[in-house]
């Protein structure tokens, strides 16, 4: 057998096991999965057989950058949604927000290049980073999200992070939001010392209530490539993201992309498009906020009321997602293979820390299991830590 790249070996299979689903009878809280019951199946039927019967364009190759009017489009949305509008030249269309991770890691990361990110942080982004051979090093978190004054202390002891990955919104996988004074305090850190922030503001538009603050982007687009998905808004079926920055940033990604897919999907591209000006956004996102927030109401309640003394986890005002944290000694990977047999599955925190930390964390989605089941698998879940903590006593 021809022998791999030395890169072929680097990372884990944390993601694939997300992603490969569990056993029958497991409730699983482990992908950070939209729940189906957001898909706007009919009207995107409707939208796909027009586009399949009458635009023979959206069957065919796309400009590497992207549909020249779903870019119009996608400028106009970011101009609604963060009040500022990128230029032409400031926007690609990508497949996905991981292919966005690539495309920085293949345009702008030497192996050996330091780069800073929240610990802990999305596992797809230390696996990409690990992949193009990178540093990952990690910048402590609190309840208000990346602590801007550890970056401001790894900078001042010489560290030169070719870039910092953050997501400020509902944050993977603490579901944590970064106010907006830490948000001004942070470009104006990352302007002073030439550091690029990428931006990943995957579960922004699920906010509980209308009190988000501004992007990073819009703050400072001078210092801020922003990536974006409509995985968690539209399907993730669609593959779709887009990437707004300076224009240099921009026109490399899109060299890079000439080697990878060459272009994201024109039918996609345009479904998308069809769906935004239609309205179908504004429609379809106050009910899927509502949802989510239903579940992490019934969550949280369900938390509280099991789980024993000891045990804390973060309160999201958005998203998917929480993190708990276990009383010591106990360890969430030890833990894992128990909660499993009991019939609950969640991500253990090590593969969100670049130092393979956290072990006394574990994180749990609650977009896609029902409000009862969430109930179930938190009794489930409090029971194996319960009779866990009484064993270490």
């Amino acid at each position: 057998m021809t022998e791999l790249a030395r890169r072929a070996g680097l990372g884990d299979d944390e993601l694939s096991t997300i992603l490969a689903g569990t056993p029958p009878g497991v409730l699983s809280m482990t992908g950070g999965f939209p729940n189906p019951a957001t898909f706007a199946r009919d009207e995107l039927a409707e939208i796909a057989a027009r586009l399949v019967r009458d635009d023979a364009a959206a069957l065919q190759y796309a400009p590497c950058e992207g549909v020249a009017s779903v870019r119009a489009y996608l400028r106009d949305r970011q101009q609604h949604l963060q009040g500022a509008r990128p230029a032409d030249d400031e926007l690609i269309v990508t497949s996905g927000g991981m292919e966005c991770l690539a495309l920085v890691c293949s345009a702008l990361i030497d192996p050996g290049d330091v780069v800073a990110v929240e610990a802990p942080t999305y596992l797809g982004a230390l696996l990409a980073l690990r992949r193009a051979e990178a540093e990952p090093v990690g910048v402590a978190m609190d309840e208000q999200g990346l602590r801007v004054d550890a970056l401001a202390e790894l900078l001042a002891g010489g560290a030169r992070p070719k870039l910092l990955y953050t997501i400020p919104d509902f944050q993977n996988p603490t579901g944590r939001t970064l106010p907006l004074a830490r948000r001004r305090e942070l470009v104006e850190l990352c302007r002073a010392h030439g550091v690029l922030i990428v931006e990943d503001v995957a579960y922004r538009e699920l906010a509980f209530a209308d009190d988000a603050p501004p992007t990073l982007w819009s703050l400072a687009p001078d210092v801020v490539l922003q990536a974006g998905t409509f995985s968690k808004v539209l399907f993730p079926g669609v593959r779709l993201g887009w990437a707004s920055g300076p224009a240099p940033l921009v026109a490399a990604l899109a060299a890079a992309k000439q080697t990878t897919d060459q272009c994201a999907g024109a039918l996609g591209q345009r479904i998308v498009e069809e769906y935004g000006r239609g309205g179908g956004f504004g429609r379809a996102l106050p009910a899927a906020r509502a949802l989510y927030a239903q579940h992490w109401a019934a969550l949280d309640a369900a938390l509280r009321d099991a789980m024993p003394a000891g045990v804390v986890w973060t309160r999201p005002r958005g998203g998917f997602l929480t993190l708990l944290d276990l009383p010591a000694p106990l360890d969430a990977l030890a833990l894992r293979e128990a909660a499993l047999a009991a019939g609950v599955a969640y991500v253990p925190g090590p593969p969100f820390h670049p130092d393979g930390g956290g072990r006394d964390t574990l994180r749990l989605s609650f977009s896609s299991l029902g409000e009862t089941e969430l109930a179930t698998a938190a009794r489930r879940l409090a029971g194996v830590v319960r009779e866990a903590a009484a064993t270490a006593a």
